[in-house]
């Protein structure tokens, strides 16, 4: 899901902090967090552990700011925390997203200072030096104070270390300053060493859904000199005069034993040290309760043991991304782990450490014996984010599968784009039933499928009041969505061609089920599609409902990501061949493989091809349909690769979307890629390693290891010795385990 102004990729002048040299490097150390942090990639090099609820990001797009900060909160769609080109620093928050198109989150702001103490970001920002992010930590040194700062997080809880010169030194916490647009927040002081309290989140994409709180709990290793509360005082009307008194005055209430609420509130607590010292600082959240967060805090990090919890961090992050070994040059495998590491964020983990969580949609509170997730950004990882988990981690995406599952029985629906227990309905689309058909058909089935096809079918079925298919009436009864009643980002091209994908994969999902007369049903749904189709243009083009073409028709609009009507987040050629259970149809309509062939090369000649929007990110390898297209389609896959990843800062082509960029360069770097969510198979390019080994789960996979290598020599596709026919391979063929050898492309076409 991307904002909906894209930029053009960035030419990044600033050089990636560099990686010390290791003899023995693990997969961890080949990350770079910096990568995603430019070019609106909106990923963070804050410190996280895989699917951790908590992370502790550098925070440095602050109001007011122009002549530190390039990018400043809510420019440009901005929805990121930490933008590489900034400079002004005002803390690290404690909540994040990755890859995310709208601004959220970006809370608890915990920032050191020295001197007279100043609670107003404008006074204490700094600007920081000295960068360093791996998997798990993150270290700057604050300039303006002197003070070396370095964080490092669990899965629901983070801890800073502060190194202070000697003098008077304090630590702000603020929580006014965030990403969110939601206001609102509480503070209790407990103790001299420890606060308490909520923020309020919400808004998310600017759409009035509900607001819910996530509670903290702060802990300091020494205690202070002086310590409290603080907030800042509202300006005052006088209406009948018409004027406005602006009181920017803060106010501060030292060892104050009662909640304080408000917008612009925070804690601070001050030292006076005769010598350089250190102070650690623990937080803890949870989105159940003020005593869940302390349950979080203390059995995840029980000491202020920083190293110890940096290390688990670091195995964490090791036990996960080995899981696939790579052999080839080391700028490959940083961007091979960084891209493995950016899909490892989301979905998170939601659920406290005693299995709480906030059921969907409600006030209440449920439990589970297993991990409870949120952050299901579907439209976007649908498509090859799930379809990596299920491959490599088929564990985890069980867990999440389960998830989605327990919020249809909470809410009725599956998950569209799911946050913080709270439905967004963000985008367009059913891919919720994508999702759980395609990781059921990969294998992937110790869930309760018989609730999730009752809610999929529900989707599919229900013409009214449909709240995963808001056009379920026009789509059922015309076949596809017309333009008549569109908003200038709903989308009708776009919404039915969603309706046909996750359609195709349910009646592929009800054949599994032995239900033929679904699968009948939803396969001829699915290919509908063809009523959109426009001879006269070749493209998949709107309809009203009285079926007349829209008119005039202009396909390259929407290139801009301006409104198009009938197209969301792009033009009719970023979705002209987005049908991709209906291929063979398409290329016969638009005249056999050579005129297809034509009208694809066209496609990337016109500039029409957009490497940062999902419903295109399929078309380079749509020549492998071609005659003779498995070296046209190595080579176009391998000049995106080269092109738009690399290990700069800028080196995501926009918006992570929650991993799904990152997924298609991890996938395209394996060889493999899932073209058509639903049919689990994968389309084969030239792989960008010598040899990728991935060790796959014996309880869910039969085999022990795949490896793929890639062949000089080999002048076809094999796979355990034996000739593969075509340029694609069954999902359920690979995990039998083996070697599937893939020839290098020739690059002389």
């Amino acid at each position: 899901m991307k904002f909906l102004r894209r930029c053009a990729t960035a030419v990044i002048t600033a050089a990636v902090m560099s990686q010390p040299v290791l003899a023995n490097r693990t997969p961890a150390d080949y990350v770079d967090p910096f990568i995603g942090t430019s070019n609106f990639g909106a990923t963070h090099p804050g410190a996280q552990v895989p699917h951790g609820l908590a992370s502790v990001s550098p925070f440095n797009v602050a109001f007011g700011y122009p002549q530190l900060n390039e990018f400043e909160k809510d420019e440009a769609w901005n929805s990121r925390v930490y933008i590489h080109e900034n400079q002004f620093f005002t803390g690290f928050s404690h909540l994040n997203l990755s890859g995310v198109g709208c601004p959220e989150a970006g809370v608890i702001n915990l920032m050191p200072t020295s001197g007279d103490l100043s609670l107003a970001p404008e006074e204490y920002g700094s600007t920081f030096s000295d960068q360093q992010a791996s998997a798990g930590l993150y270290n700057a040194h604050i300039d303006k104070y002197d003070i070396d700062a370095e964080v490092t997080s669990t899965a629901r809880a983070g801890i800073s270390r502060f190194r202070f010169s000697p003098g008077r030194n304090h630590i702000v916490l603020n929580l006014g300053l965030a990403l969110t647009n939601e206001t609102g927040a509480s503070i209790r002081q407990t103790s001299p060493t420890e606060f308490v309290g909520s923020r309020t989140l919400g808004t998310f994409c600017y759409n009035p859904e509900d607001v819910r709180p996530v509670y903290f709990v702060m802990q300091l290793s020494d205690a202070p000199d002086q310590a409290g509360v603080w907030k800042q005082m509202p300006a005052y009307k006088n209406v009948e005069a018409d004027w406005v008194a602006v009181n920017d005055d803060v106010k501060t209430y030292p060892d104050y034993p009662y909640p304080l609420h408000g917008d612009n509130i925070g804690a601070w607590a001050s030292y006076n040290a005769d010598s350089a010292h250190t102070v650690s600082v623990k937080i803890g959240i949870s989105f159940v309760s003020i005593a869940n967060a302390r349950k979080n805090l203390e059995q995840e990090i029980p000491a202020f043991d920083f190293n110890s919890t940096r290390r688990q961090a670091k195995q964490a992050w090791n036990d996960v991304l080995q899981r696939v070994q790579v052999e080839g040059q080391a700028a490959d495998k940083t961007r091979f782990y960084t891209a493995l590491y950016h899909t490892l964020i989301h979905p998170s983990i939601f659920s406290d450490i005693n299995g709480d969580y906030p059921i969907t949609g409600g006030g209440a509170t449920g439990n589970a014996s297993v991990p409870r997730y949120t952050v299901y950004s579907l439209w976007d990882t649908s498509r090859n984010v799930h379809p990596l988990l299920s491959l490599l981690y088929p564990r985890t995406q069980s867990a999440m599968m389960r998830s989605a599952i327990a919020m249809g029985r909470e809410s009725g629906w599956l998950p569209k784009w799911e946050l913080y227990g709270m439905e967004t309905n963000v985008m367009v689309g059913d891919p919720g039933t994508v999702m759980m058909a395609d990781s059921y058909l990969r294998g992937i089935q110790d869930v309760d499928i018989d609730a999730a096809y009752k809610m999929m079918v529900r989707a599919a079925t229900q013409a009214d009041n449909n709240l995963l298919r808001p056009d379920a009436a026009d789509y059922l009864s015309l076949g596809y969505v017309p333009y008549d009643d569109e908003g200038p980002y709903d989308g009708s091209v776009s919404t039915s061609l969603e309706y046909y994908q996750a359609d195709f994969a349910l009646s592929r999902l009800a054949a599994k089920l032995d239900k033929p007369d679904d699968a009948a049903r939803f396969a001829n749904q699915a290919q509908e599609f063809t009523r959109l189709f426009d001879p006269a243009t070749g493209m998949l083009r709107p309809k009203n409902r009285k079926g007349e073409w829209l008119s005039p028709f202009d396909p390259e609009l929407g290139k801009n990501f301006e409104p198009a009507p009938g197209y969301i987040e792009g033009n009719a050629w970023n979705y002209r061949f987005y049908v991709p259970h209906g291929m063979q149809t398409l290329i016969e309509k638009l005249g056999g493989p050579a005129a297809f062939e034509a009208q694809l090369d066209k496609t990337f000649a016109t500039d029409n091809f957009d490497m940062a929007n999902e419903p295109d990110i399929t078309y380079p390898y749509l020549y492998l349909y071609t005659p003779g297209g498995f070296n046209k389609a190595s080579n176009k896959v391998a000049a995106l690769r080269d092109h738009h990843f690399t290990t700069e800062p800028g080196g995501i082509p926009g918006n992570d979307d929650t991993g799904t960029m990152s997924a298609w360069l991890a996938f395209s770097m394996m060889g493999i890629y899932p073209l058509s969510p639903g049919e689990p198979s994968y389309a084969m390019v030239s792989p960008a390693f010598d040899r990728i080994t991935i060790s796959l789960d014996d309880t869910y996979y039969p085999g022990e290891t795949l490896t793929i290598r890639r062949d000089t020599e080999a002048s076809r596709i094999t796979f355990n010795g034996r000739p593969v026919t075509g340029a694609f391979i069954a999902h359920q063929q690979l995990i039998q385990g083996g070697t599937l050898v893939i020839p290098a492309a020739d690059t002389q076409e």
